[in-house]
């Protein structure tokens, strides 16, 4: 496999994950974009008989705060490297019972708590307003495959859920987390 096939998907690590385990590392790359400048280098690498691309949201020293984490740039620099799926991994903290410590959830739902970050790649040079159907926002056919992944490799998925994304880097008050389960306890009802 070389640095010309194409990318089957990109990863972007979350807190603790600023290399993938097994990954072997064809080439690092700098790329600049519009929303200036993204998290780290690209690395590309060959993983499981697949080209990817792997990003540290955090940088790869995890100095970038979350609220200072250029999300557009990101975003930007895989597109611009031909990457039409991307796998953001996360680690955070469960909210109701059957999302204890180590266990894997594959979201279907978010609720954005996050302020004072962009949030759209549409608000210059406009001819009309763009709006952004965000229904289902995580891709189905992406989510059964990691699913399905998860199954073949017997590790324990939790199939759906909603990721409320806080505004970091501080931790959410015991209030907050209670208000976050009682949600929670509601929608399951």
């Amino acid at each position: 496999m070389s640095s010309d096939d194409p990318i089957a998907f990109a990863v972007i690590g979350g807190t603790g994950m600023t290399e993938i385990e097994g990954l072997e590392v064809l080439h690092r790359e700098v790329v600049h974009t519009p929303y200036g400048e993204p998290s780290g280098q690209v690395t590309h690498g060959v993983i499981g008989g697949q080209r990817i691309a792997f990003l540290a949201r955090h940088g790869y020293t995890h100095n970038i705060p979350p609220h200072k984490v250029n999300y557009r740039a990101n975003i930007w620099a895989l597109k611009s490297l031909g990457v039409e799926k991307v796998v953001a991994i996360a680690a955070v903290g469960g909210i109701t019972a059957h999302m204890k410590p180590e266990t894997l959830i594959i979201p279907d739902q978010i609720i954005d708590y996050t302020y004072g970050r962009n949030h759209t790649f549409y608000e210059e040079g406009l001819n009309a307003v763009t709006h952004i159907d965000f229904t289902y926002p995580y891709c189905e056919n992406m989510r059964q495959a990691l699913l399905q992944a998860g199954k073949q490799a017997s590790v324990d998925l939790v199939a759906g859920g909603t990721y409320a994304a806080t505004q970091g880097p501080r931790l959410e008050t015991a209030a907050e987390i209670r208000r976050l389960n009682a949600m929670a306890v509601s929608w399951s009802a």
